[in-house]
């Protein structure tokens, strides 16, 4: 939900060609974004920045990208309606400050800030419409969406989440993975059970040498391999039965597809913050 009080500050109406802006373009969540945008004949790309451009192209990505630093004179420039953006913390903040700045509605799939870095997405969100998620799969707001009710179905089960992703991937565990633990942790709030009060959601990662399973905790597992796009697993066990709830995205286009949809759907709002769950409803 929009927490902005200004006027729209965004130029794309629902049926308008949206112009799309993409950051870390050479990267491989920018190119999976680029690659999905030229499928879909509702956008078009005006504009495509990397920190380490190369402004003729090549052959490896034969179009023009332009350097991130000169961002805020390009946006005026080029116009574009919503960027989109998967690079790292500090980067994504300050496109998200140079965004709200110009008045370019912006989408992030980025994970890793610290306290004082939302914060500043907080306050970006002020300017501009923005919408930031951990995960940009149908599956896992799905997957999310349906932990409520299982958790409430099952009081007191032990509770275990285990995550996998590539190993060049920087945050542990994953920003999905703390989204899924932050509604697991809300979801047992709600919960009066002895068993799901007594060290109730308390993270354990890992485990070695004795560790006793206490009341209420909830196990994380962090995996790093190969070139996995994303896996998450949360497993309930009790009353002698087990429920395994997972998500594994097949290819990177799952991601770039949703960013997308919350683009297009973006670009008509108001100023403010706004949820990847709000752009499926």
């Amino acid at each position: 939900m929009s927490d902005g009080t200004s006027t729209p500050t965004t130029r794309a109406a629902e049926n308008d060609t949206l112009r799309l802006a993409v950051t870390g373009a050479t990267g491989q969540m920018g190119r999976a974004v680029l690659d999905a945008a030229s499928d879909r004949e509702e956008l078009s790309v005006v504009l495509r920045v990397n920190r380490d451009p190369d402004p003729e192209g090549s052959d490896d990505f034969p179009e023009p990208v332009d350097p991130a630093a000169d961002l805020s004179r390009l946006l005026d420039e080029r116009s574009p309606d919503v960027l989109v953006d998967f690079t790292g913390p500090d980067s994504a903040i300050e496109y998200a400050e140079t965004c709200a700045n110009s008045g370019v509605a912006f989408v992030s799939g980025t994970t890793g800030f610290d306290d004082a870095q939302l914060e500043r997405l907080r306050e970006a969100g002020k300017k501009t419409p923005l919408l930031h998620a951990t995960n940009f799969s149908r599956g896992i707001e799905a997957l999310s969406g349906a932990l409520e009710d299982v958790l409430g179905a099952l009081p007191g089960y032990d509770v275990e989440l285990t995550e996998t992703h590539h190993n060049r991937k920087r945050d542990a565990p994953s920003g999905t993975a703390n989204t899924l633990l932050d509604r697991i942790e809300a979801s047992r709030e709600n919960q009066t059970g002895t068993d799901a009060k007594r060290g109730m959601n308390e993270r354990t990662y890992g485990r070695e040498g004795a560790q006793p399973r206490e009341g209420g905790e909830i196990g994380v597992h962090v995996r790093r391999a190969g070139d996995v796009r994303g896996e998450h697993e949360v497993l309930l066990a009790g009353n002698d039965e087990v429920l395994s709830l997972t998500h594994r995205a097949e290819s990177r286009a799952v991601f770039a597809a949703g960013a997308l949809d919350a683009a297009r759907w973006l670009a008509s709002r108001e100023p403010g913050r706004y949820e990847f769950g709000e752009v499926l409803a």
